[in-house]
């Protein structure tokens, strides 16, 4: 049941985020008013958390089973905590609360952890404080744990001045569908799941979460995560400029302009039955300077791939979405591999449940994207296929 809705949801959610980026990137260039910009920023915002949102719901059934992951990539603490203030913002103007940030210095510039786990734990404290708080003001603040001995940490850290809670309440807190009592659950809603969200996420990403509160007075929870290596990693004593990190963001983006045909002259099959999907991937590679072959279902791409390979030229990569009509993905990059073709095969899916890549990989393929897809990593991911041939 989840496979499938995860499906569902996030087929039609590729469209949108997708022709948002797409209209974000041209409402830039053509300079248009800060209106139109910042309401395509809001809807992009949105959409991202709608995903996460989705994710939370995926996420306890991995939790369930056991199979929750974390990727350590390199982000910056400053960046998750604008961001999530920003979409929590909203919801807590809804209620006349004010948002604050503090930042205890020093803080490194960056970590390596995963910036959507820790994401999700703050939107899930932050979304709780509200939740309890009628006035006053919440507050996230950021510091950081050298522990000497040990390994560093963030700690996050959310201050509200709500209901609070007794001794006896916060017991069985970070236990699945466990809210304080069960008028709690009727008066304020929700099912008790985001804390042991929580802990198991802070888990994996090697801190750990506690809480204290007074009845009537307010609580505090803070969530570490582990730093990773710090080696050359920058020490703050303040953080730059929202405005100066944004003008080097976007000297940043010019650079990715320079990279625009990134993929010029290479030949991609797009096997994707959907009109909105096909519309959408063969223009983000277009843009990247690549031709583009469509195929509508898993029959059609397999027959594409041997007329290519029949006359001597591979395509430079088969982007295969793995749920098509007639012959879906897994059967058409079966029969290929069967059939002798050893060009780049990618899958496409809208699952995103433990296994999906592996059962992707099982049948041929080399790699694997999971929808909503991501404009940069699919462009590079086929970059990196194409450079990987020359090599050969």
């Amino acid at each position: 049941f989840l496979a499938n809705m995860s499906h569902e949801i996030r087929t039609p959610m590729t469209a949108i985020l997708g022709y948002t980026e797409i209209l974000e990137l041209e409402a830039k260039s053509l300079e248009l008013p800060e209106l139109i910009t910042d309401s395509l920023d809001t809807i992009k915002r949105n959409g991202g958390h709608l995903m996460e949102l989705i994710n939370d719901i995926l996420d306890l059934s991995k939790i369930e089973a056991g199979k929750l992951d974390a990727e350590s990539i390199l982000c910056s603490p400053q960046t998750i905590v604008e961001e999530v203030l920003e979409l929590v913002q909203v919801r807590a103007e809804a209620k006349g609360l004010k948002l604050e940030a503090g930042y205890q210095f020093p803080l490194p510039a960056n970590i390596h952890s995963d910036p959507t786990r820790i994401r999700q734990i703050l939107i899930n404290l932050i979304g709780n404080a509200i939740k309890f708080t009628e006035v006053g003001t919440i507050r996230l603040e950021t510091s950081f744990l050298e522990n000497p001995g040990g390994e560093p940490q963030i700690q996050f850290t959310v201050i509200d001045q709500g209901i609070g809670m007794t001794e006896s309440q916060m017991a069985g807190l970070f236990r699945p569908f466990s809210q304080a009592d069960s008028s709690t659950t009727r008066k304020y809603g929700g099912t008790g799941l985001g804390l042991t969200i929580c802990k198991r996420l802070t888990d994996i990403l090697g801190g750990d979460i506690f809480a204290t509160s007074e009845l009537n007075h307010g609580s505090r929870f803070s969530a570490t995560v582990r730093t990773g290596n710090l080696e050359g990693i920058q020490l703050l004593q303040e953080f730059q400029p929202r405005k100066a990190r944004k003008a080097a963001e976007r000297e940043s983006a010019a650079e990715s302009e320079e990279q625009a045909y990134i993929l010029k002259g290479k030949k991609v099959l797009l096997a994707e039955d959907g009109p909105d999907n096909q519309k959408l991937i063969s223009f983000i590679l277009k843009k990247s300077g690549a031709e583009v072959t469509v195929a509508e279902n898993g029959e059609a791409a397999r027959k594409a791939a041997l007329r290519a390979m029949e006359i001597g030229l591979l395509y430079d990569a088969i982007l295969m979405d793995m749920q098509m009509p007639i012959l879906d993905g897994y059967g058409a990059t079966r029969q290929l591999r069967e059939q002798g073709y050893s060009g780049p095969i990618i899958s496409l899916t809208a699952n995103a449940m433990e296994g999906d890549r592996e059962k992707c990989i099982s049948v041929g393929c080399n790699d694997h994207l999971t929808k909503p897809i991501d404009r940069r990593k699919l462009v590079s991911m086929i970059a990196n296929f194409c450079e990987s041939e020359i090599l050969a």
